[in-house]
């Protein structure tokens, strides 16, 4: 059992877990035409805007489609058009379960829900985590015990879950597991080693206690991560190392 550390207790982490049901409510009025939504690309932002599709045919990727945003009317191939998912898929926490799977639908998603603070999402068997550039109180003890021993449709999506999953097959099949951390200069990608290095001497060790004079086991195999990134970690513009 994970005790809390001494002194205060951890913050609540439900709101950078789970939307609000205020959230969920103003999500679902959003306005939607099913035959009409689409998304485009918007050249301003490098991003897209949502549209009304007035003419053309979606299923045909040759087809000039006619789509209006706002007071402007644009024209676009077909393929360029993506179909905007129902307001039930707003915040969805897996995109692979998205009826229209397209690259606009997918930004969508991650974007509402990093506003949101909620900054894990799953695609698949992987979770997205998008930084957040600030600490958010979800590599607590108290989110370490949501986690523990829970399989990942259980719970909310969060790099714990995988973490999580990995440790318990390896328990049960007494076979090594493998995670892959993946991402671009400045992703977080050392920020999630670590975290995921935290979590399994947590889980491991089976206690948070830390006694004054002994450096705790999770401590000591967070400390050794500096000197093995120097061996193979370049220092980029979007990182200091």
């Amino acid at each position: 059992d994970i005790k809390l550390v001494k002194g205060q207790a951890d913050p609540d982490p439900t709101e950078f877990l789970l939307p609000s049901i205020d959230m969920k409510r103003a999500d679902q009025q959003k306005p939607y035409d099913s035959k009409k939504s689409v998304w485009v690309a918007d050249p301003k932002t490098g991003g897209y805007r949502e549209g009304l599709i007035e003419s053309g045919d979606l299923e045909d990727p040759a087809s000039k489609c006619v789509v209006a945003v706002g007071h402007e009317k644009f024209t676009h191939k077909a393929a360029e058009v993506g179909k905007v998912n129902p307001p039930k898929f707003e915040k969805c926490e897996d995109m692979v379960n998205l009826t229209f799977l397209n690259d606009a639908s997918v930004f969508w998603n991650l974007k509402t829900r990093y506003q949101a603070k909620m900054i894990h999402t799953y695609s698949g068997l992987f979770v997205v985590v998008v930084n957040p550039y600030k600490r958010y109180p979800i590599y607590t003890h108290r989110v370490c015990k949501i986690y523990l021993g829970k399989r990942r449709n259980e719970v909310p999506p969060h790099l714990w879950a995988i973490a999580e999953t990995a440790y318990r097959n390896m328990i049960a099949n007494t076979k090594n597991n493998a995670m892959l951390i993946t991402g671009e200069s400045g992703a977080g990608k050392t920020e999630n080693t670590k975290k995921v290095i935290t979590y399994l001497a947590m889980v491991a060790t089976g206690s948070g206690k830390k006694s004054e004079k002994k450096v705790s086991l999770e401590d000591q195999i967070v400390a050794t991560n500096p000197i093995l990134e120097s061996y193979g970690n370049a220092k980029t513009a979007r990182n200091d190392n």
